[in-house]
């Protein structure tokens, strides 16, 4: 929610109200006051603007050679622009290059092709946006092909511990539970035991969301 003072209150005096503030700060706990300083001051919107740069201007460079008149049209829409100003407030946001590589895909994908459903793209976003960077890890390894050397029999999970190397088993199961339950993956079955090669194949667990995503993560 916006202060209000921020649309009330001329610019002279919100920099001065975050001064006081920052003041106020400084007297109760002295060690805080100079991170408060630091953002108060718009060292904090320098960083998140600068994600915001590196994003827009990755987008300029892949449509530096497109042209078409439709997309010219739908830049153009309430639609887009809401969809623009939702997607660079997340990227401001986020700390992880990772996540706002998708950013960059989902919007250059936007201006490519307007045709998708805006109420799908949000769906998307609101998605991304729960995600960190270990559910990008464990989609990636969903989609992997079977391993040669893939033993006779295994699990899901027991294949998901191989290629992702690092993160606990209880992790990933967290981390898988987390996706089934924003219809990402519908892999419920991570502990029975099958075929080495059917454990090892995964992509199928992956509901329409979720090849949407590896749409966007391929090539992040």
């Amino acid at each position: 929610m916006v202060d209000e003072t921020q649309e009330i209150l001329p610019t002279s005096t919100r920099v001065e109200t975050s001064l006081d503030v920052a003041a106020d700060i400084v007297g109760l706990v002295p060690w805080l006051g100079g991170p408060v300083s630091c953002v108060l001051s718009g060292i904090s919107v320098g960083r998140k603007m600068s994600r915001v740069r590196e994003v827009l201007g990755g987008i300029a460079s892949d449509l530096k050679n497109f042209e078409s008149e439709a997309s010219k049209t739908y830049v153009k829409t309430d639609e887009f622009q809401e969809l623009l100003e939702k997607t660079l407030r997340m990227v401001a946001e986020e700390r992880s290059e990772e996540k706002r590589g998708i950013y960059r895909a989902f919007l250059t994908g936007a201006i490519t092709s307007p045709g998708e459903p805006y109420d799908q793209r949000l769906v998307f976003l609101r998605n991304l946006e729960q995600l960190q960077p270990d559910h990008i890890r464990v989609l990636r390894a969903l989609v992997q092909e079977p391993e040669r050397d893939a033993p006779i029999v295994s699990s899901p999970i027991r294949t998901l511990q191989r290629r992702l190397l690092g993160i606990p088993v209880d992790r990933i199961e967290e981390l898988v539970n987390h996706l089934n339950d924003l219809r990402i993956t519908n892999l419920t079955s991570l502990r029975v035991m099958m075929t080495g090669h059917g454990a090892a194949s995964l992509k199928g667990s992956l509901t329409v969301a979720g090849l949407q995503f590896l749409r966007y993560i391929r090539g992040v």
